[in-house]
């Protein structure tokens, strides 16, 4: 919609192709259907967000900044708001006003919007180059499902990943761009949960730790971190999720393909070993003759203490007073560093965003243009771009937009 409107305002004729019953149907479940339009850092700070090719996004962020995308909706009569970790909503909360505003403004500039119109190939044409036996790829159109031709004297794919396949994301774009000669790196999930092998989190289930810390090593270089850091983290059937397991898949996921991880999470990273010792020490002396699974409940969350105790081999119902300085010091232990091992990501149809995509180094920066087929341009997630939760990825999809519907 982006890259329509944008091309549609520089006086092209523009037909937008949207193979569902209506527009924007990925959008309209972005930010739990409030829709993240984008993050409100300094604009320099936008880079160390993206996590794929940074660096190929300098011109598409500079030349359509997170404060241009705020700017943009404004004008359209979209009012915005600023949450916690300068995240940007619709004041409304609701993605659909988002799409409505996008949608009035494609038909205002005079952009033809087609729905239930699924595209099945782009359509190119060779010519041989002259002194040369290299031939010269040049968009001619796209055919449709139903077998008709739109000739067309350039075209953008922005057709999204493979998540969400429900929305329309099945991965129609990479399919047509690898035909025309593009190469796709391998697409994995992003922004997912992250399965453990343990029972621990199965039995955990439901549970929310609000201000934890984690950091993930792999059986390679144990001492190195391969992810750290501190937030929300959510025990599932199938292992752990939450903001910081969905940035710590995109940072680290890439590593489970050839060795085995693990995931440390300190339950009390505000004190240290000794602090905690002395904290449970004076838990411990206010209820010696208490059960143990009753002592524990201003140290921990109610449903995990079974689960704690179990892990350190102490039974419930021991009275505080028997609990050895063994078991307390292993009680504190497994406090500081809850140790999981992780067994994989959830699937890709359930990711937040698909990893992979088109190479970027057979796409022109500055204008999206492919380098292989000339009148062909991208924008969006079908490029291997991606990036961390905030809206960042949007972010990414209205730069890319931006730039390809301005340079058509």
């Amino acid at each position: 919609m982006m890259a329509a409107l944008q091309s549609a305002a520089d006086g092209h004729a523009v037909i937008l192709l949207e193979k569902n019953e209506k527009l924007g149907k990925k959008l309209f479940i972005t930010g739990k259907g409030r829709c993240n339009i984008t993050n409100a850092c300094d604009v320099s700070d936008l880079f160390s967000n993206v996590v794929t090719n940074p660096k190929f996004l300098y011109s598409a962020f500079y030349g359509f900044s997170n404060n241009d995308v705020i700017s943009f909706f404004e004008s359209l009569g979209l009012k915005t708001k600023k949450e916690r970790g300068n995240r940007v909503f619709p004041a409304s909360d609701k993605s659909s006003d988002v799409i409505k505003v996008l949608e009035r403004e494609c038909l205002q500039r005079g952009v033809q919007i087609r729905l239930n119109t699924e595209v099945r190939d782009i359509l190119i044409e060779e010519r041989e180059i002259a002194d040369s036996k290299d031939t010269e790829k040049k968009i001619k159109g796209v055919s449709l499902k139903d077998g008709r031709q739109i000739l067309a004297d350039a075209v953008i794919l922005a057709a999204g990943g493979i998540s969400y396949p429900s929305t329309g994301s099945t991965g129609d774009g990479y399919r047509m761009a690898e035909h025309v000669g593009h190469t796709i790196i391998p697409v994995r999930p992003g922004l997912t949960g992250m399965l453990v092998k343990e029972d621990t989190a199965s039995r955990l289930q439901g549970l929310t730790l609000k201000n934890c810390s984690v950091f993930i090593t792999g059986d390679k270089k144990q001492n190195k971190h391969l992810f750290e850091g501190m937030g929300e983290l959510l025990f599932t059937h199938y292992g752990v999720s939450g903001p910081l397991i969905l940035t710590a898949s995109s940072l680290a996921g890439s590593y489970m393909d050839d060795q085995e991880l693990k995931l440390h999470i300190d339950l009390k990273p505000a004190l240290s070993a000794e602090q905690l010792d002395k904290r449970i020490l004076r838990d411990f002396a206010a209820a010696p003759n208490m059960d143990i699974k009753n002592a524990l409940i201003h140290l921990l969350p109610k449903s995990m203490i079974p689960v704690m105790l179990s892990l350190c081999d102490i039974q419930e119902h021991e009275k505080v007073n028997h609990i050895s300085r063994d078991q307390r010091g292993q009680l504190r232990d497994t406090c500081k560093d809850l140790v999981l091992t992780l067994a994989g990501l959830r699937p890709i149809e359930e990711a937040i965003i698909t990893r992979g995509g088109i190479k970027i180094s057979e796409v022109d920066p500055a204008t999206m243009a492919s380098k292989k087929v000339k009148g062909l341009y991208f924008a969006g997630e079908i490029l291997d771009l991606d990036a961390l939760t905030g809206g960042f990825n949007l972010q990414i999809a209205w730069s890319t937009g931006y730039v390809a519907g301005n340079n058509v």
